[in-house]
């Protein structure tokens, strides 16, 4: 097992219009055994930083280390790594033994004997055994990544390196492959760095997750922290399904002022909102499963009115107006509303977050909360 150590990792392409910054100054560190998730939206630089520690891409400034030694000028196939491709990139004309023996006859000295064996004790590991004769034309999607994840396992890496493997599937398989991959990284306990653009990959797969947009990292933690404390309001928008609620508000003594309703706040709230706003214009956030569904008036309770009703299952979704403000709230499937009716909401002041409007950064979690949301 191994150690991955990135340091001010920066990386510029240059064309006739100009410099594009792929990668800037991410510094980031891997533990030993760790299950890592690098997600973002499309053009953040994941999958380029990914490929960096590859060695599929040159790296304009900065290091990356693995096992403390500096591989930037390394070749790919001497880092000890093994990428697994969202479009497979398996042979069409070789057998599936031949796609997972080939990378080791070109780069150990193991015996054909040796090879077979461990070909085979890969295959059985993901169950595609059977399949070992055929090629890939005749191997369905989900077969097809086993193939390639078990040509990667086959090597016997020191690290794993997924760029967005399951993209292809449809749904079902792809959940299915999502805890295939889990167990096979904890049996082997292989250090893995796994890019996705779907959070909910990196929320149910990872021990940590790190946040890109724009080249840049806004935060890295657990998945329960980036969820529960998200570091500005980028992330608390692209983490979490469905998406955060978000209300532009103004602050006047201790009160949050909104077009379609009043919020008051308490005083240590206000005062932590106080020290650490840089405007008057902030950003109030709440998650919809953490909206409460008063029973009448209440103090800051807010009537608003139901446009839809999704059923799914041991949930509803509810998305609500009130004048040009919208909502989403989760609510149990059992409880049901009509299209019209007045709902009055609450928000639990211990699950709030507040945005600064110019920075975007999380006033609270810079204040320290009182409480932590459960």
């Amino acid at each position: 097992m191994s150690t991955i150590n990135i340091e001010d990792a920066y990386k510029e392409y240059s064309s006739d219009e100009g410099t594009i910054v792929a990668v800037d100054e991410v510094s980031i560190e891997v533990e030993d055994g760790e299950f890592l998730t690098i997600v973002g939206p499309s053009g953040s630089g994941k999958s380029t930083l990914l490929r960096m520690i590859a060695g599929l891409e040159d790296i304009t400034d900065g290091t990356i280390s693995i096992d403390d030694n500096v591989v930037n000028d390394v070749a790919p196939q001497r880092r000890g790594v093994a990428m697994v491709f969202q479009n497979y990139a398996l042979y069409p004309h070789m057998s599936v033994r031949k796609n997972m023996s080939y990378g080791l006859k070109l780069t150990s000295d193991l015996s054909s004997e040796e090879i077979r064996k461990r070909v085979e004790k890969t295959a059985t590991m993901m169950g595609i055994e059977d399949l070992l004769e055929k090629k890939p034309s005749n191997l369905s999607g989900g077969q097809q990544q086993r193939v390639a994840t078990g040509r990667a396992i086959v090597r016997q890496p020191d690290v794993f390196l997924f760029d967005e493997p399951l993209s292809n599937l449809d749904a079902k398989l792809r959940l299915h492959m999502r805890t295939e991959l889990q167990r096979i990284q904890e049996e082997l306990e292989t250090t893995s760095v796994y890019v996705t653009h779907d959070q909910t990959e990196a929320m149910t797969m990872s021990d940590r997750i790190v946040i890109l947009d724009q080249g840049e990292i806004q935060q890295a933690g657990t998945p329960e922290e980036v969820y529960a404390e998200p570091a500005n309001q980028f992330v608390a928008d692209f983490i979490g399904s469905p998406s955060m609620n978000f209300f532009e508000v103004g602050y006047e003594n201790g009160t949050f002022v909104n077009d379609a309703f009043d919020y008051d706040l308490s005083d240590e709230i206000a005062m932590r909102i106080e020290r650490a706003a840089e405007s008057d214009d902030l950003t109030l956030g709440i998650r919809p499963e953490h909206v409460d569904v008063a029973d009448g008036k209440t103090a800051n309770g807010i009537t608003t009115y139901l446009d839809v009703l999704e059923h799914e299952g041991s949930d509803n979704y509810l998305y609500l107006t009130k004048g040009e403000t919208e909502w989403t709230v989760r609510v149990p499937g059992s409880v049901r509303y009509e299209a019209g009716e007045s709902i009055d909401l609450l928000l639990p002041e211990e699950h709030i977050h507040v945005f600064d409007g110019s920075t975007g950064e999380n006033l609270l979690l810079q204040e320290g909360r009182r409480t932590k949301p459960a």
